[in-house]
């Protein structure tokens, strides 16, 4: 029963109204948001993608940079290894704190959070020895960005637009990747570490001048702050009445009802889902997208390739990946 009023709540803010004119000249959806995207929503998105920016960066730099790291710090391919692998340990400490720190401080201070340690990983990366060098890539990989970027997007886009702003992520992830591959046969290692410190920077500066989620503020019980927040977001001539109204009634009906726990991911009526979600994410990691966007460059060279061919062909695959993977999320479905 539960469960059921639970739903009902839900599906009741989704009523359809009647279209209605917009006073800045677009239409208004069924959740009271423009059918354009204002210029606050856009710049929003472009300051959160900075953070994806930066973060991807990370994953496609260990590639290109290797040869050049092993011969300046003058340690062996073991070492390397650890090096390249603590990016994974900092993302599984960055994912057990980012939702926490979202939920309590806000999406803008949990991005910020992470920016800060993502500068400063990358400057030790470009200024520091061996050690330093191991330890704060870790700090780089500390980042909650992946989790909160989309969150970010989805909760301040409005409804008939989440879809193509929230893959535009994805576009972001494989564009950095590429960038590092292209780049990183040009010039050194610790050049190109100073060069992904410019989108830690835009982030980290561009924080100030957006608003925060308004879903979070109605999660949080701030609901002059809620309606200043999405009436930025939409244009200060949109009727946000009907919005505000569905983003409180969602937020005070999911509150009511749900009381999360860890333990409640093990009950029966999940174990399907549980296993499908949980089975889907590690045949993909066993399948090795990791180890070859970590070490495409000598995989290429042991498969008797140049590193130069090899890390550009990877790259120039993809920027298209990203593009289709934009539009088959929102025309084609998850």
């Amino acid at each position: 029963m539960e469960r059921d009023g639970m739903e009902e709540g839900l599906l009741q803010s989704s009523t359809n109204f009647e279209a209605q004119p917009n006073t800045d000249g677009g239409d208004i959806t069924p959740n009271g948001a423009s059918a354009t995207a204002a210029p606050v929503v856009v710049l929003s998105t472009l300051v959160a993608l900075c953070g994806s920016f930066c973060t991807v960066c990370a994953i496609g730099y260990s590639s290109p940079t290797e040869s050049g790291i092993i011969e300046d710090l003058d340690i062996s391919v073991a070492a390397y290894s650890v090096f390249g692998s603590s990016l994974t340990v900092g993302g599984v400490i960055g994912g057990l704190v980012s939702g926490r720190i979202a939920d309590l401080f806000g999406r803008k201070v949990a991005m910020r959070f992470s920016e800060i340690f993502s500068l400063v990983g990358w400057l030790a990366i470009a200024f520091g020895k061996v050690f330093s060098l191991v330890l704060h890539s870790n700090y780089a990989a500390f980042d909650c960005q992946y989790v909160q970027v989309p969150v970010y997007i989805a909760e301040l886009t409005p409804k008939n637009l989440r879809g193509p702003f929230a893959s535009a992520n994805e576009l972001l992830i494989a564009s950095g990747v590429s960038l590092m591959y292209f780049i990183g046969n040009i010039i050194t290692w610790r050049a190109l570490a100073l060069i992904v410190t410019a989108p830690c920077l835009v982030q980290l500066m561009g924080l100030f001048f957006v608003p925060e989620s308004p879903r979070w503020l109605a999660k949080i019980g701030k609901e002059i702050e809620l309606q200043a927040a999405l009436q930025h977001l939409r244009g200060k001539n949109s009727d946000i009445a009907q919005e505000v109204a569905d983003i409180k009634h969602y937020t005070e009906t999911f509150e009511r009802h749900s009381k999360p726990r860890i333990l409640d991911l093990f009950q029966r009526r999940y174990s399907q889902s549980l296993i499908v979600g949980l089975g889907l994410m590690l045949l993909q990691q066993f399948g090795g997208p990791s180890a070859l966007s970590y070490y495409a460059g000598s995989i290429f060279v042991g498969a008797g390739f140049s590193k130069s061919i090899g890390t550009k062909s990877l790259a120039l695959v993809k920027i298209p990946a990203g593009i289709v993977s934009v539009i088959l999320t929102d025309k084609s479905g998850r």
